[in-house]
């Protein structure tokens, strides 16, 4: 007996899925946050910068564990003005008069 299309075309699916590496897992949260949760597993399942920076994210608050030193300087590090030829010197003036 042959499979149904819809069941083959779900096999399918699953199946490209796990080729990027994304699984399939229950978890049982409160129903207020089912969209939250949705939305989180959308996000980290997408490739890029952003994603990396959620999922860092989101570890430190679960793990429980202070920020590490450094995170200010790494932020400025990350920048896209960083080798970008800015002038940030300020003319120097002598000020106002103040007749005391």
């Amino acid at each position: 007996m042959s499979k149904s299309a819809q069941k083959r075309a779900i096999e399918n699916y699953r199946s490209r899925l796990t080729k990027r590496g994304i699984v399939r897992f229950e978890l049982q949260a409160l129903e207020a946050d089912r969209d939250l949760i949705r939305v989180l597993a959308r996000k980290l399942s997408e490739e890029g910068p952003e994603s990396g920076n959620l999922r860092r994210t989101v570890q430190q608050a679960v793990s429980g564990e202070p920020p590490k030193p450094g995170g200010i300087l790494n932020a400025l590090r990350r920048s896209p003005l960083v080798g970008a030829d800015l002038d940030v010197t300020r003319p120097r003036e002598e000020g106002r008069k103040v007749d005391l």
